[in-house]
């Protein structure tokens, strides 16, 4: 049994990782092995993520005591694991796809993605949304095609100025030799 001091300070543990989440996925570990998780820990950890247990009313007063993602307290019922994300928000529902489809366990409850509340039903929609930074990229990509258009249409105009302004000065050559 957990000592009154050791709960508070699992819930200010929590209540700092949840602060910093960027993604924050819900699982129900029951039917999961020691080496289930443990497995699971190992292909979670490469990518930055983290896998934690806790007691549900633990998780609850985190997140009430932080006064965010309390869209997820509907979803705080038998066992829950929670797989967080720092960097990448989409990093996890990639991870949790493929470990559920080749073991069958945990089941996904639900995530809050970039504040957005993702149920048991969307894992596939959420793993299939492009990471930030492709986002970034696809953006970055957006904004400099334009860009390279505007450059070239500024590099012909100059150089048809160019053109117009050498024409002139033969022309006055011309004009004054003859």
């Amino acid at each position: 049994m957990l000592t009154r001091q050791r709960k508070v300070e699992i819930v200010e543990q929590l209540q700092q990782k949840l602060q910093r989440a960027r993604g924050i996925y819900l699982v129900d570990f029951v039917g999961m092995t020691v080496a289930d998780s443990r497995e699971l820990r190992k292909e979670l950890y490469p990518k930055g993520l983290e896998y934690r247990v806790a007691k549900n009313t633990l998780i609850r007063r985190a997140l009430q005591s932080i006064g965010d993602h309390t869209e997820l307290e509907p979803y705080l019922n038998g066992q829950t694991g929670l797989v967080l994300s720092y960097d990448d928000a989409i990093a996890p529902a990639r991870v949790l796809r493929d470990f559920i489809k080749r073991m069958e366990k945990p089941r996904f409850k639900a995530a809050v993605v970039e504040g957005q509340l993702f149920d048991g039903t969307e894992l596939e929609r959420l793993a299939s949304l492009p990471t930030r930074e492709e986002l970034m990229a696809s953006i970055a990509g957006s904004i400099a095609a334009p860009i390279s258009g505007i450059v070239g249409a500024v590099s012909a105009l100059l150089r048809d100025i160019a053109y117009l302004v050498e024409e002139v000065a033969r022309k006055r050559a011309e004009s004054t030799q003859g």
